[in-house]
Parts: C-alpha cells; structure tokens; sequence
C-alpha cells in the first residue's frame, strides 16, 4: 500500500477514535471515554514511532521544504507525548484529564491536517509509485513488528463488513474509500 495512504488511514482511525471520545464526554460514560483515550494513547505511539523510525528519514533529504516540515512534525510529536505522558498521571475522567485529552485532539488533528495539506503533497511530487509502496510496505512491516494491527488483518472482510466496522469507528470519508483503504483505516475487532 502506499505510504501517504497508509499515514492517512492512521489518521482517519485516529480521528474516529477522536469523536467517539468526544459523543462519550457528551453523554457523560467516563468508562468508554477513558476506555477510547487508552486507544488513542496506543494508536498515536505506533504512529508516530513509524513515522519518526521509517517515514519522516526517508523523506527529509528530499528537499529543503520537506526537511523544515520534518523538524516541525518532530516537535509536534514531542508535545502529543508529552500530553499523553500527563494523561497517565491525571485522574481518569477528571477536569484535568479531559482537558488534555481535549487538547491532545486538536493538536494532533493540526499536525494529520498539516501532514495531509503541506507534506504529504510535497512527498508525492518528490517520489514516484514503486518508492511509495516500498515505503508503505516498509511502515506495515514496523508496525507488525510492534504489535500493531495492518491492513492485511483485515483482508478477509467484506467491502460490506469493511463499511460497517468504518461507520462504527465514525471514521471520517470512509463512503469515499476503496476496499483497500477501509482494510487499512479501520481496526480490527
């Protein structure tokens, strides 16, 4: 698959867990809220571990542009661990915690939209198709290797079954996506 769908399937996982967190705060169920923030905190550390360890080296020397857009992706990884880190000490479901759970989303969802508007466009005028996929297939591997579901997990499911886990998981554009791309943005049950 390629790497820039691949990253944006992360994305879009991400942002679904973001507005089940959220429709949970609403409704006031800190269980499932907190239950949703431990997701979050799992998907966003293999995420930006692929990204730091595969990604963002392999496209830094691409050009001037892209390398600033590294530094900068880098810093705002810095700042989403280190909320995550005040998560786990914060009172589950308190003030505090949905406060920074709060501003965690809108920190990350900057950093995906940014990644997605500026990088991502940059990165594909830079690479041709064949070196998207060996990258993609470079991140699947990374994430397997620490434990993380790919798309191929999915595979056996039905465009169908794929839809209907998608619109559970509130993953955003998912009437939008192939087969292919469902596999890779939903997770697994």
């Amino acid at each position: 698959m390629d790497a820039l769908v691949l990253l944006t399937s992360d994305h879009n996982r991400v942002r679904g867990l973001f507005t089940l967190f959220k429709q949970a705060h609403e409704v006031d169920d800190g269980a499932r809220a907190q239950s949703i923030a431990q997701k979050v905190m799992q998907e966003l550390a293999v995420h930006t571990a692929i990204e730091e360890q595969v990604f963002y080296p392999s496209i830094r020397a691409r050009s001037a542009e892209l390398d600033e857009l590294v530094d900068e992706a880098f810093q705002e990884h810095h700042v989403a661990k280190m909320l995550i880190e005040e998560l786990k000490m914060a009172e589950p479901g308190g003030d505090d915690w949905v406060a920074k759970m709060q501003v965690l989303i809108e920190n990350v969802d900057h950093h995906a939209q940014e990644e997605e508007q500026e990088m991502f466009d940059k990165v594909r005028s830079t690479t041709d198709g064949n070196q998207l996929e060996s990258l993609g297939a470079q991140l699947e591997h990374q994430k397997r290797q620490q434990g993380a579901p790919t798309a191929k997990d999915n595979l056996d499911l039905t465009a169908e079954e794929l839809r209907r886990l998608a619109s559970e998981q509130k993953i955003p554009g998912r009437s939008k996506m192939s087969k292919a791309e469902l596999a890779a943005t939903v997770a697994p049950r």
